[in-house]
């Protein structure tokens, strides 16, 4: 079975977030890049899949310069057997599904994986559209995957609940906590890794078809005000007319 797994590389969750003097690009000196935590999901289970199935291969993709290559590099070592990348800055969810779709349809993949959304972004949009644009079916967000030859079981996520569906091969999924416990790579993953395939390829289609009109940070946080037990209405008040909360 060959699984394709869509990993992002996002800004460590500790990073400090800056833009650029215009406000229209995120500032990217000085930070950590990591694989996004919620691919890191569907890699790990990619890989726990294939082991138990004794076979198969587990691709990652990945759309973005050559900066991201060293994250590529280390889902190489957690276990993965090659790896794309698509050279191009992912620009928005329609352009990056894009190319996914052009890099999967020729590849005879049986499962495409991916988070069900980036940490930067938080779009939970690709997964779709990659689907449609293959043709196959989708599930997300999907917290528990299991294969019985070419059928698929997968538990996800609804509101106030969960919801158990079977699907046939192809078929793309996205994935969240708690799918598996994500793996870090060892050393002899870490050697291995240098001399997997990594294959580069150029973007297809058109450019993004958005674009950012300006980035602002969120207000900085009000100092606290404490109102005595005995005054509940002073209280009242503020969550209404300052809090806009009631």
């Amino acid at each position: 079975m060959k699984f394709l797994v869509c990993i992002s590389n996002v800004p460590d969750t500790t990073t400090k977030i800056t833009f650029t003097p215009d406000n229209k690009e995120f500032n990217k000196a000085g930070v950590q890049f990591v694989i996004n935590p919620w691919d890191e999901y569907a890699l790990t289970r990619a890989i726990e899949l294939k082991e138990q199935q004794g076979g198969g291969t587990v691709t990652v993709l990945n759309v973005g310069e050559a900066d991201t290559e060293p994250n590529i590099r280390k889902a190489l070592a957690i276990g993965a057997d090659d790896a794309i990348r698509v050279n191009a800055f992912p620009k928005d969810a329609f352009f990056v599904a894009e190319q996914i779709a052009n890099a999967a349809k020729d590849g005879g993949y049986d499962v495409i994986l991916m988070g069900k959304e980036s940490i930067d972004y938080n779009g939970f949009q690709v997964h779709g559209m990659v689907g449609e644009m293959l043709g196959i079916p989708t599930v997300a967000p999907a917290m528990k995957l299991d294969m019985n030859g070419t059928t698929a079981t997968l538990e996800r996520e609804i509101e106030g609940g969960k919801e158990i569906v079977e699907v046939q091969t192809p078929f793309v999924a996205s994935c969240q906590q708690p799918m598996c416990e994500p793996r870090i790579p060892n050393m002899r993953g870490i050697m291995t890794a240098r001399t997997k395939p990594l294959k580069v390829v150029e973007a297809v289609g058109e450019p993004a078809r958005t674009e950012v009109a300006e980035y602002a940070l969120p207000p900085k946080k009000q100092g606290v005000k404490l109102i005595p037990a005995e005054n509940a209405g002073e209280l009242i008040k503020l969550l209404r007319n300052e809090a806009k909360v009631i």
